[in-house]
């Protein structure tokens, strides 16, 4: 780019002109006000969502934070103009300026200025959330070049750290003088934003309150505009599920995401459902599955060899689960990015440019990742006859052997044996690990379940305190620079999000090859050969997965006719509805 530019796209051109108007899937005619109330299951001990201790909402990242640009849900990775009205590039994106808007003020009506962004950043990156340290440390340096303007060089080669730059959250550095901010009490201190959203009550565990923002500077910016539309927005915690949802049925509750398809199919026959007062709407997105399912840590002895892990899997009755759980209809994960063209196709060999790719790493690659690996399909009987017998051989293979008295035993007469962890409440989750810990007696193992509230699970993750564990990341249609912090080799041992424990010299080498595609046929292999080194290193024992989101909610709730791209994606619900409730 020469010149300035109203935004900005990973691979070519944003689609939006200059003179856009608003989002092709926001109303620009919605009212503003009415309601939305959502169920949350589990608690919160902090509001503060760019600190690296504590629990907390996780929406409060999308409702109350503003970033210098926008990221539009239509398009794999594209953005706009939000706090800054134009950027520039570098003619390798080796370095990135903002120009902010000066209308850009925070919630208490002073101005953001250079100084906050440049403050934001390097606080974030030295003391906040684990998240924000990985784009830091590709920062050179980061100063004003202008009265607003900042430019932010980096220190590596990286297509996407130009994008990702103008995805921090900006604060406000007048209220945190003479503030230890890595150790504030995430409830004491609510951070100031520049957001259009702010926290105007709670009450720890229990529940947390939005309110628009009349005097929020943006509502006329083009990315704004038609979003952010309902009044107030209501956070209720419960203990569990159960609880949940009979909140929704009193009508305490008025907008649900059910992943439960049994459930919605049968127990969604309530009277404000019944009398028109409740919707049920079924919206299909384009997006990756991610991974969903129970992840074996590693770094345990009990789970590095891959014949492990592999039986461990083989043992997992997912045809059995869903029938019960579901009636059959929830397709199972096939892949980190199946449901979308970037997933491989399980069972096939690898070919072409992913095969290029793969071929450097051939000798250390689990068996599959290039012949081809899909997960293992049961006969849909409870007894799962064949798969345990695969599994007792992978066992027998890694040195683990049934013994006289029924439990498997490794040569020095070692029991093989870990524990579950879970996190009270989820009780889908529990009912799968019970039939799976049912199935893994059939092979001579002891597994344990143990179940801990929100915070002890929150702590025991982080400190890497597990043997297997709930597991869940969700993935985009532009995988970028955080996948070093989901599967990055950097981050194995530091209690980020690489729960499984891998250490790849592969799988760094996708991911640097992903932000450094010159190509989408590049960037889609890379992601390919990415995808097949992950399910076939068996690290995770997939669950299913919801191709079409299913939402419920108040009959006076609307949103566009227009589903983007990311769909049923935090940044779409609840930003572009509205309410027919409003004034």
């Amino acid at each position: 780019m020469a010149d300035p530019q109203h935004g900005i796209a990973m691979y070519g051109d944003p689609a939006l002109p200059p003179d856009f108007d608003h989002l092709p899937y926001a109303n620009p005619d919605a009212p503003v006000g009415g309601r939305i109330v959502t169920a949350e299951v589990g608690a919160f001990d902090s509001l503060n969502p760019y600190l690296q201790k504590g629990t907390v909402p996780w929406q409060l990242t999308y409702l109350v934070s503003e970033t210098l640009m926008g990221r539009s849900l239509d398009e794999p990775f594209s953005l706009y103009g939000l706090l800054a009205e134009s950027m520039e590039v570098g003619p390798n994106r080796e370095w990135v300026e903002f120009t902010l808007r000066p209308e850009a003020r925070f919630s208490d009506g002073n101005p953001v200025t250079v100084e906050d962004v440049i403050w934001s950043y390097e606080t974030l990156g030295t003391q906040g959330h684990g998240r924000y340290a990985s784009f830091w440390g590709q920062v050179a340096s980061i100063e004003a070049v202008g009265e607003r303007t900042v430019r932010i060089t980096f220190n590596t080669p990286n297509r996407e750290l130009a994008l990702l730059a103008g995805l921090r959250p900006i604060l406000e550095k007048a209220q945190w003088e003479g503030v230890d901010f890595a150790n504030s009490d995430g409830l004491d201190i609510i951070p100031i934003t520049p957001g259009p959203y702010t926290v105007t009550d709670f009450e720890a565990g229990r529940f947390v309150e939005l309110t628009r923002n009349p005097d929020y500077w943006g509502w006329d910016v083009p990315f704004r505009r038609g979003t952010m539309n309902i009044e107030t927005i209501r956070f209720e915690f419960f203990g569990d599920e159960t609880a949940a949802f009979e909140a929704f049925k009193t009508g305490e509750v008025n907008l649900v995401r059910e992943t439960n398809v049994a459930r919605w199919d049968s127990q969604y026959d309530f009277p404000l459902v019944t009398d028109g007062s409740i919707v049920k709407d079924v919206i299909a997105h384009q997006r990756p599955s991610g991974m969903t399912g129970l992840v074996m840590n590693t770094r345990e002895p009990i789970f590095a060899d891959w014949r492990v892990r592999d039986a461990l899997i083989l043992a997992f009755n997912f045809e059995f689960i869903n029938d019960t759980l579901t009636g059959g209809q929830s397709p199972r994960i096939a892949s980190y990015f199946s449901n979308s063209p970037l997933g491989m196709v399980p069972g096939t060999p690898a070919e072409g440019r992913v095969a290029e790719l793969l071929a450097p790493f051939a000798a250390d690659l689990v068996p599959g990742t290039i012949e081809g690996y899909a997960l293992p399909v049961s006969d849909g009987t409870e007894a799962n006859r064949d798969n345990i017998r695969a599994a007792l051989d992978q066992l027998a293979a890694a040195g683990w052997t049934v013994a006289d008295d029924g439990v498997l035993r490794n040569a020095a007469g070692e029991p093989f044996a870990f524990e579950i962890l879970l996190q009270n409440g989820a009780s889908e989750n529990s009912t799968i690990t019970d039939i799976y810990v049912q199935a893994l007696t059939r092979l001579g193992i002891q597994a344990t379940v143990t179940s801990v509230d929100p915070a002890q699970f929150t702590e025991r993750v982080q400190a890497l305190d597990f043997d297997m564990t709930y597991y869940r990341v969700g993935l985009s249609l532009s995988p970028g620079n955080e996948q070093y912090l989901y599967f990055g080799s950097e981050q194995a041992d530091t209690g980020g999000r690489n729960l499984m424990g891998i250490k790849s010299p592969a799988v760094d080498a996708m991911i640097g090859a992903i932000l450094n595609s010159a190509s989408q046929d590049d960037f889609r292999a890379a992601v390919q050969a990415l995808d097949r080194i992950l399910t076939a290193g068996r690290y995770v024992i997939p669950f299913y997965q919801w191709n079409d989101a299913r939402i419920a909610h108040a009959a006076d709730l609307h949103y566009p006719d227009h589903i983007p791209l990311f769909g049923d994606w935090p940044g779409w619900e609840p930003e572009v509805w509205w309410s027919d409730a409003a004034e």
